[in-house]
């Protein structure tokens, strides 16, 4: 028997909420050529609740800096990268991103080490939940949001080499939404 809406906690997204290259940053638009500044590559991973059970149909929205760290809309700021794109998970959980490396920057809270904004929208959840994904362990260590997580908790926010996929270097960064080894979630 499956469940129905009465029974469990939407949203639930239609297929046709996502275009073709909502899940690729690297591009304005899906017609668009990719940005050549910077360097692309695929970060990947598993949504998943209580007990390791995938998080299907969730979605996932990704900000980032472009590789300068410059957001879309400052000066200078890369003209071809969208720095924003939303992905969905698939039956086992799995989701995937095509971004650039982002760049560090500074903010009012100092610098920055390069991250991305990663937020998850999905059946079961009551609100959306903030996390951060880090792509180098060395660089993050000064990072002051980092810093505010405890020191035991930290790389669970810190992305995992995989090699090369598709010819580009891929990272894989598990969310995991409740259980061990959880995902810590910022306040929105």
């Amino acid at each position: 028997m499956h469940p129905t809406s009465q029974q469990t906690i939407g949203p639930f997204f239609p297929a046709q909420f996502f275009g073709a290259a909502d899940h690729d940053l690297t591009r304005i638009s899906a017609d668009a050529a990719p940005t050549r500044r910077g360097e692309t590559v695929l970060l990947r991973g598993r949504v998943t609740r209580q007990g390791g059970l995938p998080c299907v149909n969730a979605v996932l929205e990704l900000w980032q800096a472009d590789a300068a760290g410059r957001f879309a809309g400052e000066a200078e700021a890369d003209p071809d990268f969208l720095g924003w794109g939303r992905a969905c998970t698939d039956a086992d959980g799995r989701y995937a991103f095509r971004t650039l490396m982002p760049g560090g920057f500074r903010d009012g809270l100092g610098a920055r080490a390069p991250h991305a904004n990663v937020t998850v929208l999905g059946s079961g959840l009551m609100r959306r939940v903030l996390t951060s994904v880090f792509f180098d362990d060395a660089a993050a260590v000064g990072d002051p949001v980092l810093a505010l997580v405890p020191s035991d908790r930290r790389a669970l926010l810190i992305a995992t080499p995989e090699g090369e996929s598709e010819g580009l270097r891929a990272f894989r960064f598990d969310i995991r939404l409740r259980g061990e080894a959880e995902t810590p979630f910022f306040e929105v």
